[in-house]
């Protein structure tokens, strides 16, 4: 996956995410669309760390495509 495919599938999930909010506009949510929901903050949190990988990769003159996707534990946790 290069950075280009990354972008583009940040934005759909992007899309996704805010559709699924502005349906849902002071209304509950399902369980299974809060696990959607769930499941679309993870992988954008994974596409965004991905691409922070391979831009830091690539500024240090090392192969981009050397790098992976980190697990939910990994991307969720990093910060704190």
């Amino acid at each position: 996956m290069n950075d280009a495919d990354i972008v583009h599938r940040i934005g759909v999930l992007a899309d996704e995410e805010h559709s699924l909010e502005r349906s849902h506009e002071g209304e509950e949510f399902s369980e299974q669309e809060l696990e959607r929901l769930r499941e679309i903050e993870v992988t954008l949190d994974q596409c965004w760390d991905l691409l922070r990988q391979r831009r830091a990769r690539r500024a240090a003159g090392q192969d981009p495509d050397d790098v992976a996707v980190r697990p939910e534990e990994v991307v969720e946790h990093y910060r704190q």
